[in-house]
């Protein structure tokens, strides 16, 4: 009878969902090596195709979860890597598996681009071509050099010494580029522009001091959700140092101010050399 009743009570006992570390251990062979379907599917590679396949269909994206993330962005940053804890349990992977966040920066990045454009009295033609140069160059470019540099340090520097079977992925230190990157781009390319024939580039102290400010508060943020993204991993160490680039950026501050030099100005003038 107790046997009976066990029985009838396990059926009904709802199953337990598994961790990502745990599933995969089921899915281990029986000399202790994944089947090649399983490991296949959590390589790099994998990742990166289901990543880039997932680009060209809209609608299979969540635009409304990566306009959270871009709200959240700004008020609690904290927030947004806190999901992504939960995509490692989930989905066995810290970066981002979903482009949506990718094509909604894109769509911000050519607005303000061309609101640039129009502020700074620019052409089509060269609005255009101050357009692929902000995406291709700025963004891009710079973004897969800044990933790439953070990526090596990490994996190189931070790690800690008993987590070293763990590793940071590519992938994961692009997306703390575009994190960081968003709040600069929205400071440095929407909201300036409100100010910059009017106030910024009048040649007064007011024009450099609320330019510059601009700047300082743009790269900070930068700087500190560069660094929540690394220290939000629990196998890296000593990541404060990834807050040390704000005593320089706080020097060359004080020193902007000091001298008279526009952060803003030396901008426009860079944008419209690169047009011509």
């Amino acid at each position: 009878m107790f046997l009976q009743n066990t029985c009838k009570i396990n059926v009904f006992l709802p199953s337990r969902k598994m961790l990502p570390s745990t599933s995969l251990n089921s899915s281990v062979q029986g000399n202790g090596v994944l089947s090649s379907r399983d490991a296949a599917r959590h390589t790099a590679g994998a990742k990166r195709y289901k990543y880039l396949r997932r680009l060209f269909r809209f609608r299979q994206m969540d635009f409304e979860f990566a306009a959270w993330q871009m709200l959240y962005l700004f008020t609690s940053p904290q927030r947004v890597y806190r999901n992504f804890h939960y995509r490692k349990q989930t989905k066995d992977q810290w970066a981002r598996d979903d482009p949506a966040f990718l094509v909604l920066l894109s769509i911000w990045l050519c607005v303000s681009t061309i609101g640039f454009g129009f502020v700074l009295d620019m052409g089509f033609f060269e609005t255009i071509k101050l357009l692929l140069w902000v995406v291709f160059i700025d963004c891009v470019g710079v973004g897969l050099l800044i990933a790439t540099l953070m990526w090596f340090i990490s994996n190189k520097y931070l790690v800690k010494r008993q987590s070293r079977d763990y590793d940071v992925e590519w992938g994961y230190a692009f997306d703390v580029h575009l994190n960081a990157f968003y709040p600069l781009l929205v400071i440095l390319h929407f909201i300036q522009l409100f100010f910059i024939n009017h106030v910024i580039l009048t040649d007064t102290f007011i024009g450099y001091l609320v330019g510059n400010t601009l700047w300082l508060v743009a790269v900070g943020y930068y700087i500190y959700v560069t660094f929540l993204g690394y220290s939000a991993l629990p196998f890296l160490k000593n990541t404060v140092i990834l807050l040390y680039p704000f005593a320089p950026l706080i020097l060359l501050y004080g020193l902007s101010l000091a001298l008279g030099w526009n952060f803003t100005h030396t901008l426009c003038s860079f944008y419209k050399y690169r047009v011509k």
